[in-house]
């Protein structure tokens, strides 16, 4: 996603994906027996089925979600559609939750989903160590058994797992860059006021700048584009 032309502002690759997913109406998806990914929420996954399926964010809070935790019923409507996501999948079906998640500005740490209790635990095969430290990193489980199906199909094998999922690093400027951006400089846009650089990444046409705005919080700006003027 190229950054506004007026502001300069940019998104990270993973933001502008998620970004032009949430957008996505659905009229330009992969069509059947095409090798694609799809992203899509549990209860738009309904009627569908797939060769292999990903399910994120398994934890207490999330999935359920803290809202069906105060509602009567509401933890069996979130088993319900747990079902439903499992049963998306075809041949591998992966699940995982993280340690700490970066929520709302917030640190959580958290708990794995109650689903995962519910699961046989003789079938399950942890594909990242069991009993590592907290550190952000993803969990989840593994498994492969025979799982009976309507509609004529017969057996199918299913597995469950865990992936950790991050965006590619980006070079860390080390050196002061031509642009004469530094970190902990004060600097003024003409839109969002007066900022300080947290971050500098990238080089030539490629380098942009975290800076926070106290009116307008934390954006990423395209140095190629932003027209930012140091604060004495």
């Amino acid at each position: 996603m190229p950054p506004d032309a007026d502001t300069g502002e940019t998104l990270s690759p993973l933001a502008a994906f998620l970004t032009h997913a949430a957008l996505e109406s659905g009229d330009n998806q992969a069509q059947a027996g095409q090798e694609a990914v799809q992203l899509m929420t549990v209860h738009s996954a309904k009627g569908t089925e797939f060769d292999c399926v990903f399910v994120s964010g398994l934890e207490e809070g999330l999935f359920p979600s803290e809202r069906s935790l105060a509602e009567y019923e509401g933890v069996e409507e979130e088993r319900r559609l747990m079902y439903v996501a499992i049963t998306r999948a075809r041949k591998r079906l992966y699940l995982s939750y993280s340690q700490t998640r970066l929520l709302h500005g917030q640190t959580r740490y958290n708990v794995k989903s109650r689903f995962f209790d519910e699961l046989p635990e003789a079938s399950l095969k942890w594909l990242t160590p069991k009993n590592q430290n907290f550190g952000g990193s993803a969990f989840g489980y593994g498994m492969g058994y025979p799982t009976s199906r309507s509609g004529g199909m017969g057996s199918t094998s299913y597995g469950r797992g865990s992936e950790t999922f991050a965006n590619p690093q980006v070079p860390v400027q080390k050196a002061e860059p031509g642009h004469g951006l530094r970190l902990g400089m004060k600097v003024f846009h003409a839109k969002f006021g007066e900022g300080v650089v947290l971050t500098l990444e990238g080089a030539g046409q490629d380098a942009r700048a975290q800076i926070n705005f106290p009116r307008h919080g934390a954006k990423w700006l395209a140095l190629s584009v932003a027209k930012l003027d140091p604060v004495p």
